[in-house]
């Protein structure tokens, strides 16, 4: 008698490079908007110099492990089961639980900024209103990561193109136009030390977060011991330009620093070129938190379903959609999350999402060093060059950098008496270990 066949697995539709290329891009930067205040807090000056030297000390050695490790490991899940195979279940749970915790509050923000923009047309569009459009954006989104990384990378394409050619004709219009030296001043002047640097280089921080989320989905991706170098070689180069370029011709354009908040790149792009460009730049702005919030579902949604297998979470987070292979429910549960915290303002929490970040990618950078000792003998088709010395680099640069970063919040939330970030921000990252002990005793009662 024959025994029934299990039914195939479905057949998962892989990102090649150029499509990856984008998906990463979107997800690290997706255009120069966010930067604004720190113009305003940190000085030009400062704030271009942030450009050039925090990937330096941040994003650049966290790509070089991101690229090691993802041809040492290419699993779903990335960077949380480096860090498990390198410390333990309880460092993997944490670094695991602080990036998915995190994305609650980023692709929520991200669904409320699209509204923000959108009111730019529609100053009507407020209070529930506002609300619906951001979770209608949110359920769009979900739906398209539910049909896989392939659409998700043909969307992130478009939506890229779409916003890097009205910064790219801003950028050679401002050039064109240059009167000023935007370097000047370097500094605000009369304002306080930690106002000046320790904001604007956590801002830095939170604006080259990200080049190691994208190992999440590394199972999604074509050859992904090729690719994910690859794509990171390019991607790292065009964000560094992606906020400097735009930033110094505005400056050197308009010379009026001191008016840069908010959405202030759809305004330097009216005085720069007009109506019309500044109207393009501020729908630009408004795609970009699209593109943003699509790939970053992708990145974080797949890490409940990692921590679902690993029987961290509830196994219900496991479940794959029968046609394209992803993470389904995972996807729509994250989702859900993401438009109930749509219902409230959350630019203040970022601060507290900076803090997680930070602790996320410190443990990635050490789970590098840790590896190298320990298991040596994994395959790495790429290796972090420099020997001991570039392993040094890639791992003491980040954690270095991250906690100036997390002491410079500190100091000036203290100054600024923000009680919100003091309390919230440790509340955050305290709230892992507990998941974790009621993790624990879950798993010890289900399989009692």
């Amino acid at each position: 008698m024959a025994t029934p066949s299990s039914p195939p697995k479905p057949t998962i539709r892989k990102a090649t490079l150029l499509y990856f290329v984008f998906v990463m891009y979107s997800y690290t930067t997706g255009g120069p908007f966010g930067l604004e205040e720190q113009v305003s807090n940190s000085g030009p000056g400062m704030t271009l110099l942030y450009h050039l030297l925090i990937p330096f000390f941040w994003c650049i050695p966290i790509s070089l492990v991101a690229a090691e490790l993802t041809t040492a490991m290419p699993v779903q899940g990335g960077f949380y089961r480096w860090v498990r195979a390198a410390f333990g279940d309880f460092w993997g749970f944490l670094a695991g639980w602080w990036n998915w915790t995190a994305s609650f509050l980023l692709g929520s923000a991200y669904a409320v900024l699209f509204a923000d923009y959108l009111g730019f047309y529609f100053p009507q569009l407020t209070g529930r209103n506002h609300y619906l459009v951001a979770a209608a954006l949110i359920a769009a989104i979900t739906y398209i990561n539910v049909r896989g990384i392939q659409m998700v990378g043909h969307i992130s394409t478009l939506l890229e193109i779409f916003v890097l050619v009205p910064i790219a004709v801003m950028t050679v219009m401002g050039l064109a136009q240059w009167k000023h030296n935007p370097f000047v001043p370097v500094v605000p002047p009369h304002k306080p030390f930690f106002q000046v640097f320790g904001v604007g280089l956590a801002l830095g921080v939170w604006l080259y977060s990200g080049y190691e989320q994208l190992s999440t989905v590394a199972e999604e991706v074509d050859n992904p011991r090729r690719t994910f170098p690859r794509a990171l070689a390019f991607v790292v180069p065009l964000s560094i330009t992606t906020y400097f370029l735009p930033t110094f011709a505005s400056l050197a354009s308009l010379d009026n620093w001191q008016q840069w908040h908010g959405d202030y790149f759809s305004v330097a792009a009216k005085l720069i070129g007009g109506p019309l460009l500044g109207a393009w730049v501020a729908l630009a702005a408004m795609v970009t938190n699209a593109a943003l919030l699509n790939s970053t579902v992708l990145a974080t949604t797949r890490m409940p379903f990692a921590l679902a297998e690993d029987k961290f979470l509830p196994r219900f987070l496991t479940r794959v959609h029968p046609r394209f292979g992803t993470p389904a429910v995972s996807i729509v549960v994250s989702g859900a999350i993401y438009a109930a915290f749509a219902m409230f303002t959350l630019t203040q929490l970022i601060a507290v999402y900076a803090w997680l970040r930070v602790a996320t990618s410190v443990m990635t950078v050490l789970s590098a060093w840790k590896l190298r000792q320990h298991k040596p003998e994994m395959p790495r088709a790429f290796v972090i060059p420099g020997g001991r010395k570039g392993l040094l680099y890639a791992v003491a640069a980040p954690v270095l950098l991250g906690i100036l970063a997390t002491a410079g919040s500190v100091a000036d939330s203290v100054q600024r008496g923000d009680r919100l970030v003091l309390l919230s921000a440790p509340a955050a990252i305290l709230l892992g270990p507990l998941a974790f002990a009621v993790s624990q005793w879950w798993r010890s009662h289900s399989s009692a």
